[in-house]
């Protein structure tokens, strides 16, 4: 197993208890893999309150932050890609740096991105 990358829909997915992601993060884990969450994923997921799975999924993750080095890349990005969503533009960014496979609920978008950019994550759905 590569690193992983988590996009906003496989932390909506912790948050919601599906089962084939918690497995996922679990084996990563047992695996000494620690997922990796670009900041501005966590920013579109995360609604403040009780998000106790959420909670406990991050407590487990490396919590990437998002400069300006990032910026510039995801921007690149989605001028070419002709996209306009930070989040999936700077997730394919990422991933593709660190070799990542990327873990996601709608591949399609990351798909767009990745091919304007001429690389191929990796991308695993739950």
């Amino acid at each position: 197993m590569t690193g992983l990358t988590y996009d906003t829909g496989a932390l909506i997915a912790a948050e919601c208890g599906s089962r084939q992601l918690w497995v996922l993060h679990r084996r990563a884990l047992q695996r000494g893999i620690l997922p990796t969450v670009p900041s501005v994923v966590l920013a579109q997921a995360w609604r403040g309150g009780r998000q106790a799975h959420l909670g406990r999924l991050l407590r487990g993750c490396r919590v990437a932050s998002f400069g300006e080095r990032d910026a510039r890349a995801t921007g690149a990005a989605l001028a070419a890609s002709g996209t306009s969503d930070v989040v999936d533009a700077g997730v394919v960014v990422g991933a593709g740096v660190r070799g990542d496979t990327i873990v996601t609920s709608d591949p399609r978008d990351l798909e767009v991105v990745a091919t304007a950019l001429g690389i191929a994550p990796p991308l695993h759905v739950v």
